[in-house]
């Protein structure tokens, strides 16, 4: 192998680009890859997009045409190859573009790639490329006016029209902002006889072997021949010349949690008749096998269970896992040009959180590269929706086409990545559009987009990688091909049907994708868009970073269950957390106590695109909220929980009645190898006093869950008593008491319980340069304890936990080079509501 200079390429991105200000009639400086609101926040044109109402001032902009242009000249060697390419990764969205006067494209779909010959329109002077992007709310207004569906997030209506990414126009958790621009990159290429127009390698997993079949689409008709190598580390591990690689002895890829991520690197050549190089191509992938399982189980009835649907899960090497993780929004309401600095801490927040798969949600983009590259790297599955979400969607030829080439670009693009477990059509099309999708056109353009189009397009560029039709997969009635033997779901009766969160525990999900409670943010995320004179939930300013009708109220509601009302915004903001986090473990150890039979869940949602009350477990910062800190306990790979066999209600006249007091413990495994373990309980007053405690030695065995114990604590609660007793679990590894799970159970809701002041011991210890330790202890039980970062600065090893009376609890601070010691500020629920 050679490395041969074969083919040029210009950077047309890093050019002096301008755009016009039509306003002041100037041509300004302009960043590529970029948009139009940046650049006019940049040169402060504009306020703060994100604070305080100032989005609803700048709904002008998506209505303006916008112009940019740039100035450049071609190195000589370029004019000497036989093609030269314009390479246009991503226009956003309705544009017109010009090369020295001619015009070249005009292109209504942003997830197109566009490459165009410009051989005979370039100059050996200055060439001038000139972008005009139009309005596409004018678009909107004059294109398939005739078609109409229901409106769930787009307060002016008609998004559904343009292929744009759709929470530009509004959705519950993020704002209104169309934006406009150069959102992927730009650049020239100078090539001669043939080249790479795409790759796709499909593996073939034998006992100790992995066969690689190079599938290559050339772009003439010029003979070629193909050879190439595969390195790992640095070392060449197989070299062949066709269309064939072997892989001896392969480690394989596995999600984060299951094994390892070793990548490979897939280095081709396309060689001409003579020996020369004419394009090469270069791809890190992994060696895996990933499979969709929907067969039968023991819990099916076919099976003489009692499940109406079959298994639904994902197979990575054949080996079962629970997938577990959260729905990932774009990461910016300005999402061109994100790189890795951007999605580094946000994907990384989500391993550290034991997460082992990503929801890549539909109505947001196809993301930028970086995003898959640190999924292969940090062992994150990536489930992939297409870029249509919640409504019904034009079906007529032109659309067709245009969505047709959209997927077939994007899958291309995104194919060989190790992490892409599964294709899914739309979110939630068919849940929200019953009606609409069940008869008539409404199913016959359904079906056109959703069964034939796309699934079409992924199939001829992406066979290996499975399709479903939409999240949560709904049957179509009249539409066999839509017919599944099981079927994941959303479940959303906590929150927008307000039901109490005990609502999960009657669920036997096969698979739960979606499901969620709102927070508010942190008082330093609010300080960032809202002036403290507004800090308040119903203020205009804190209305307009509430994007979900009533939100706001549906959280005091949640909030008020679980707690009496706090003094200020901090404490609501942190109660509002705690309850989210609360509703979330709920659910997930639930499912968890019930795999295999679930298989999954994904909760709403892992990050923000704007600081706002929101579904979000990171806040728009990257900050951990106390939902983050809690996954990382309920995704632990070996869980320790408890499910109450009383309740907690009131009758008639407001008057409590909890029958709580006999205690399921369970234990759950998913990691892919068994481990002995220690189980202990103990039942304490808030004082200190054990009631009654016990331990045993258990195995605990890859993706089980096993009832250990049943506890009954109802003689040590009567009268007054469960205002002030808990249940304390631990999980230790038996051989080196390392604690793998812990659980704190209350018997009534903690605003009816007795939490009193009481003084932490604190003892600080440093164990490196870039390490403390934080030892606390209290003589009296402490509900919810937070140590705030004002600085956001030190990492924590655990936040938002219960200290238990006489019971240290150490937590470890990472902090950045050149920093002192933490200085965290203490909360707990008590001095909140106090």
């Amino acid at each position: 192998m050679t490395d041969p200079v074969f083919m040029h390429q210009l950077d047309l991105s890093s050019l002096p680009w301008t755009f016009h200000e039509p306003r002041s009639r100037r041509w300004l400086p302009a960043r590529v890859p970029g948009c139009i609101h940046a650049d006019l926040l940049r040169h402060r044109l504009i306020p703060d997009p994100f604070r305080a109402c100032n989005e609803l001032g700048l709904q002008w902009i998506g209505q303006t045409a916008w112009t940019y242009r740039a100035e450049f000249k071609v190195p000589e060697a370029f004019h000497t190859e036989e093609h030269l390419d314009l390479v246009l990764e991503g226009l956003d969205t309705v544009a017109t573009i010009k090369l020295n006067g001619k015009p070249l494209l005009r292109s209504d779909n942003m997830f197109h790639i566009h490459r165009l010959p410009v051989k005979q329109l370039l100059r050996r002077g200055t060439n001038r490329l000139e972008a005009a992007f139009h309005s596409a709310e004018e678009y909107i207004r004059t294109h398939r006016t005739e078609f109409t569906t229901k409106e769930y997030n787009d307060p002016v209506g008609g998004a559904v029209r343009i292929r744009k990414q759709q929470c530009q126009f509004g959705w519950d958790w993020g704002p209104r902002f169309i934006t406009a621009g150069f959102w992927r990159p730009v650049r020239l290429e100078a090539w001669s006889a043939n080249r790479f127009a795409s790759v796709r390698i499909a593996q073939e997993h034998k006992a100790d072997r992995v066969f690689l079949t190079i599938h290559s689409t050339l772009d003439t008709r010029t003979p070629a021949s193909l050879r190439g190598r595969v390195r790992f580390q640095g070392r060449t591990v197989a070299e062949f010349d066709g269309s064939r690689a072997v892989i001896p002895r392969p480690r394989l890829w596995w999600p984060a949690g299951q094994g390892d991520q070793p990548l490979y690197d897939v280095e081709l050549e396309l060689v001409s008749a003579d020996g020369t190089v004419l394009d090469t191509w270069k791809r890190r992938i992994g060696l895996r096998t990933i499979v969709l399982d929907q067969e039968p189980d023991a819990f099916h009835t076919a099976r003489g269970g009692s499940h109406p649907m079959t298994r639904f899960g994902f197979r990575v090497n054949g080996r079962l896992i629970f997938a577990k993780g959260a729905n990932w929004i774009p990461a910016h309401s300005f999402a061109a040009g994100l790189g890795r600095t951007d999605y580094e801490p946000l994907l990384q927040s989500a391993v550290q959180a034991h997460m082992n798969m990503i929801r890549l949600w539909g109505g947001g983009i196809y993301e930028h590269d970086a995003f898959y590259d640190l999924c292969d790297e940090l062992g994150l599955l990536v489930w992939h929706d297409h870029m249509f979400a919640c409504n019904r969607y034009p079906a007529d030829a032109p659309f067709l086409k245009s969505v047709e080439r959209e997927v077939r670009d994007h899958v291309r693009r995104i194919r060989h990545h190790a992490c892409l477990a599964l294709w899914c059509g739309n979110n939630e099309t068919v849940m929200l559009n019953w009606e609409g999708t069940q008869k008539g056109e409404g199913r016959r353009g359904y079906a056109r987009l959703f069964l034939d189009t796309i699934p079409r397009a992924v199939r001829a560029e992406d066979p290996a990688t499975p399709y479903i039709h939409s999240s949560p997969l709904h049957n179509i009635q009249g539409l066999t091909r839509t017919h599944s033997p099981s079927r994941d779901e959303h479940d959303w009766d906590v929150w927008h049907a307000r039901k109490p969160v005990e609502h999960y525990l009657t669920k036997e999900h096969r698979f739960l994708s979606e499901f969620g409670m709102q927070s508010f943010p942190s008082p330093a995320i609010a300080a960032t868009f809202c002036p403290p004179e507004e800090l308040d939930i119903f203020s205009p300013t804190f209305q307009n970073h509430q994007k979900n009708r009533g939100g706001n109220g549906i959280i005091l509601d949640y909030v008020t269950r679980l707690y009496r009302l706090p003094r200020h915004y901090a404490g609501l903001a942190y109660l509002s957390q705690l309850n989210q986090a609360y509703c979330m473990k709920t659910a997930v150890e639930h499912f968890r106590r019930l795999q295999p039979l679930c298989l999954g869940t994904l909760y709403w949602q892992l990050n923000d695109c704007w600081p706002v009350a929101s579904w979000s477990s990171l806040e728009f910062s990257g900050r951990w909220k106390v939902l983050h800190h809690a996954a990382r306990r309920f995704f632990a790979p070996s869980l320790v929980s408890a499910r109450h066999l009383g309740e907690d209600t009131v009758t008639i006249g407001n008057y409590p009645r909890n029958t709580k007091g006999a205690v399921e413990i369970w234990t759950s495994h998913d990691a892919p190898a068994p481990r002995r373990a220690r189980l202990a309980w103990r039942l304490l007053t808030f004082d200190g006093k054990t009631l009654l405690s016990g331990h045993k030695a258990i195995l605990l065995r890859p993706l089980q869950s096993v009832l250990q114990k049943t506890l009954d604590c109802t003689p040590h609660l009567e009268g007054q008593a469960r205002a002030h007793t808990v249940l304390h679990l631990t999980l230790d590894d038996a051989r080196t008491g390392e604690l793998l799970s812990e659980n704190t159970v209350l018997f009534a809701a903690p605003r009816m319980l007795d939490l009193r002041p009481a003084l932490f011991r604190r003892s600080w210890k440093k164990t490196a340069p870039d390490t403390w330790t934080l030892t606390l202890s209290s003589r009296h039980y402490q509900h919810g304890i937070w140590l705030e970062m004002p600085d956001g600065g030190a990492s924590a090893s655990d936040n938002a936990f219960d200290l238990l009376p006489g019971i240290p609890k150490t937590v470890t601070f990472r902090v950045r080079p050149g920093e002192g010691r933490p200085a965290p500020v203490f909360h707990a629920v008590h001095h909140v509501t106090a």
